[in-house]
């Protein structure tokens, strides 16, 4: 298996840079998924094509701190780590700049789960698309990890798709947090509560109830989804990379 960049950020800087009008959405479109509507040939399905300047700036920023040489040098770096020892086939990876500043038609949770657990379109066209934010400051080393993560969730479908359970979905984040090397400090009763509520449930395929538990309460109050009863400020995401 190998990984290598799609470079897009010029693209998309291109893009930007005209009017925002109804010609700008076609040709989005267009790069987007060629002649073919529902096909995607260039996967930057998260970029907002009406986005605001804000967008356009974040971008000039991203290529200023050389976004793509780094992703390309992270990926060369990787490539060597794995030697093609799991299987033959090729990864394009391009990072999509998500607005969550202005953009309305973005939800940062739900694109987050998207794109950690709904992929398979994704990687059935050889694709891996790390996130960016509009909202983030960014730093050389979180380029390298963000690009290693949608990497090692590529390499972990090639055995283990579409995640199920609760239990499938921790399985699958431990797996990206060993290999990438989070380390999470949250408390240990804290950890407790979500421990319990982990062994209590890893066999639902609620989800609701799994988003709750990656995302907490907050974030499934926003989007009007239940809760279950988890009080916690540290969420499922701080239980897998700890």
């Amino acid at each position: 298996m190998t990984f290598a960049l799609l470079p897009i950020l010029d693209t998309m800087i291109d893009l930007y840079q005209k009017p925002r009008t109804y010609e700008r959405f076609q040709e989005f479109l267009f790069s987007l998924q060629g002649d073919t509507q529902g096909d995607l040939v260039l996967p930057i399905m998260g970029f907002n094509p009406m986005a605001k300047e804000h967008i356009l700036e974040k971008l000039y920023e991203l290529k200023a701190l050389e976004i793509e040489p780094i992703m390309d040098q992270t990926l060369s770096e990787l490539n060597k780590k794995l030697k093609s020892e799991h299987t033959d086939q090729n990864f394009k990876v391009a990072f999509n700049l998500l607005d969550d500043l202005k953009g309305s038609w973005t939800n940062r949770f739900i694109s987050d789960y998207d794109n950690k657990f709904k992929i398979g379109g994704l990687i059935n066209r050889n694709f891996c698309t790390p996130l960016f934010w509009a909202s983030e400051d960014y730093s050389i080393e979180k380029i390298k990890i963000r690009t290693l993560e949608s990497a090692y969730r590529a390499l972990y479908w090639q055995t283990k798709r579409n995640p199920t359970t609760l239990k499938e979905h921790v399985e699958q984040e431990k797996f990206i947090g060993k290999e990438v090397g989070f380390n999470k400090h949250i408390a240990d009763g804290e950890y407790m509560q979500l421990e319990e509520f982990y062994k209590k449930n890893q066999h639902q395929d609620n989800f609701n109830l799994i988003f709750n538990f990656f995302y907490g309460n907050e974030a499934s109050k926003s989007l009007a989804f239940a809760s279950f009863g988890l009080n916690s400020k540290a969420t499922g995401h701080d239980y897998c990379y700890k």
